[in-house]
């Protein structure tokens, strides 16, 4: 960014101390109704954030051919599954949206082309998690979208361009799963506490040790490091969500994990904190 860029950001959000970042495990849509340990684990993180000016949501489930990002006043919630219960289909998520912030994203992702959308709106990658945060809904939420067409390290390099907008009360959450292979979801065992396949007891320990020892150029090129991070990542949609948290860090910064467990064979609810 050039000084001309930099006094087209909009003046809506004061400076504060840096705002930590997050990796949310989202799972299964149901977990934005039930009561359980992964819920706790969301609003046990929420209690040591600050409160933010607004979200910069990355979720898994807006996976776009270019890079988008939602400019409404008001996002629709949007029930982008099926087959679950009548009260899922019932949850409303009427946080405001961030006209400002949109305009902001895009300017810093220059030369990138970021397009303002007003069609889209919270998907349950963004309001199943962002609710057990913030149940309130007074909080503005942005989403930004994943370019399917792209790379991980060019998601990592893109991510690192938003990293001031820490410095202004903003709140950036990447939602997914790090294991993530419903092909091969036990569904016999479904309800077992930290249950997995050999592969993603495997695939989880790599990819834990990795981040905790903030190995971050072979967590972007996953693909290459062994069969069971292959199968625990059979697409990148709810990897990358990861990588634009990671490429937040800071020198100095702690990473956290929480929630740091095995569902149904196939899944994790492993989540990070960076602050």
């Amino acid at each position: 960014m050039n000084l001309n860029d930099l006094d087209k950001l909009s003046q809506s959000f004061s400076a504060t101390e840096k705002m930590p970042v997050l990796f949310l495990g989202h799972g299964n849509p149901m977990n934005a109704i039930e009561e359980n340990q992964f819920v706790k684990g969301f609003r046990a993180v929420a209690k040591t954030l600050l409160r933010p000016n607004a979200i910069l949501c990355v979720s898994a489930h807006w996976y776009t051919n270019g890079t988008k990002v939602t400019a409404m006043e008001m996002p629709r919630t949007i029930h982008d599954f099926g087959g679950f219960p009548k009260e899922l289909f019932e949850v409303e998520y009427p946080a405001s949206g961030s006209p400002c912030l949109a305009q902001d994203t895009k300017i810093l992702l220059q030369p990138t082309l970021v397009e303002l959308d007003e069609k889209w709106g919270l998907d349950h990658g963004a309001w199943s998690v962002i609710k057990h945060l913030f149940p309130n809904a007074d909080i503005p939420v942005v989403q930004l979208s994943i370019d399917y067409t792209k790379p991980a390290e060019y998601h990592f390099e893109l991510a690192q361009k938003l990293n001031s907008l820490r410095n202004r009360g903003i709140l950036i959450i990447g939602s997914g799963n790090i294991v993530h292979n419903l092909a091969l979801v036990d569904w016999k065992n479904f309800e077992k506490d930290n249950h997995g396949h050999d592969w993603a007891i495997e695939a989880r320990e790599t990819l834990n040790n990795l981040l905790l020892n903030g190995d971050f150029k072979t967590l972007i090129n996953y693909h290459q490091i062994s069969k069971a991070i292959n199968l625990a990542v059979p697409t990148p949609d709810h990897y990358l969500p990861l990588i634009y948290v990671l490429a937040l860090r800071q020198k100095g910064e702690s990473l956290e994990l929480f929630n740091d467990k095995l569902v149904a064979g196939s899944l994790s609810m492993t989540s990070v904190k960076i602050s």
